[in-house]
């Protein structure tokens, strides 16, 4: 919805994008919440549902990454949700969890708004076709980044 309400009226691009940014966080935090407080309830359901191994993974990448496996999820194409849910699960800590999550979500949504408020029609078709491609570039460079890190020798 953002592309096109971003290309129907450009001058409230930056606004679209602000608004939902913000409301992907709120709902983040609501997956936090019920990650941290009713997986119990969930698990039946999500070991069930086509989101099961995406969640698993989600598990793993948190193990090992923790704010830059939301950060990942928040701009890719990754299901976002389910991390926002293992965010929970795992008591990942509330600020950075908060903070992955604006900054992931914020950069994929102005990015969006910005293509269609400076690109137009052309842009948004050509958005539509490359934007899962984008967004794994994004991650396999984030991979790339980390695994350079560790070569380093940081801790």
């Amino acid at each position: 919805m953002l592309a096109p309400m971003s290309l129907a009226n450009p001058a409230k691009a930056w606004r679209f994008a602000l608004l939902t940014t913000l409301a992907s966080v709120a709902g983040g935090l609501f997956g936090y919440a019920i990650g941290y407080f009713a997986f119990d309830l969930i698990e039946p359901w999500l070991s069930e549902s086509r989101y099961w191994a995406a969640y698993q993974t989600s598990e793993a990448w948190f193990k090992k990454w923790g704010f830059w496996a939301i950060f990942v999820a928040g701009f890719s194409p990754i299901p976002y949700k389910v991390f926002t849910i293992a965010a929970g699960t795992l008591s990942m800590a509330l600020l950075p969890f908060a903070l992955a999550s604006i900054i992931g979500r914020g950069l994929r949504f102005f990015l969006v708004a910005g293509l269609m408020k400076w690109g137009g029609a052309r842009m948004e078709a050509l958005l539509h076709r490359y934007v899962d491609r984008l967004g794994w570039a994004t991650v396999a460079l984030v991979v790339i980044g980390a695994l350079l890190y560790q070569q380093t020798g940081a801790p």
